[in-house]
């Protein structure tokens, strides 16, 4: 297993809608498997492939308080929806920014497991909201697009002035 690299707002490969997976073979298996290592690394509960360039429709997350019930979902649809919760929400392509979005409280979603087996589940709470900001991400969507447009550009300019800043104190090699 190995981390991958995980791109950061506004990172225009972000927007990438990603594509439906149709092959199950050993690839996508190493591939489960090096962004659960990432999303764990980084403390996160939800990864996208989107996050790490890679724009297949798969996502893993993990939502427990032992962090030892890994869930990988794989072509994800939502087939219903209803309630309402508002909650602050982070992301991984967005460090340190936290934000509240008002998501669906429940959720049916059916998905494929990393065998290719369709599976259908009842979710709620923060694996129902968990889910839908990850399948954002494969639509090319991220949690600051449910901000103002000013909220949004202050968020962007910050990223931006970070990143400049990290890039000028990286030393150079001699």
């Amino acid at each position: 297993m190995s981390k991958l690299n995980i791109l950061e707002y506004p990172d225009p490969r972000l927007r990438t809608i990603a594509k439906p997976v149709t092959g199950f073979d050993t690839a996508l298996q190493q591939l489960i498997a090096d962004m659960s290592e990432t999303m764990y690394a980084a403390k996160g509960i939800g990864l996208a492939a989107t996050q790490v360039d890679r724009h297949i429709r798969l996502l893993v997350m993990d939502v427990s308080e032992q962090r030892d019930q890994l869930r990988v979902f794989i072509n994800p649809e939502l087939l219903d929806r209803s309630g309402s919760v508002e909650q602050e929400e982070g992301c991984l392509s967005v460090p340190e920014i936290y934000a509240e979005v008002k998501r669906a409280q429940n959720i049916t979603v059916r998905a494929q497991d990393q065998h290719g087996e369709v599976f259908e589940e009842q979710l709620d709470g923060l694996t129902a909201i968990c889910l839908q900001h990850e399948m954002d991400h494969l639509q090319g969507r991220l949690f600051v697009d449910y901000l103002s447009p000013l909220k949004r550009d202050m968020l962007r300019k910050k990223l931006v002035r970070q990143h400049r800043q990290e890039a000028e104190t990286v030393p150079t090699g001699s």
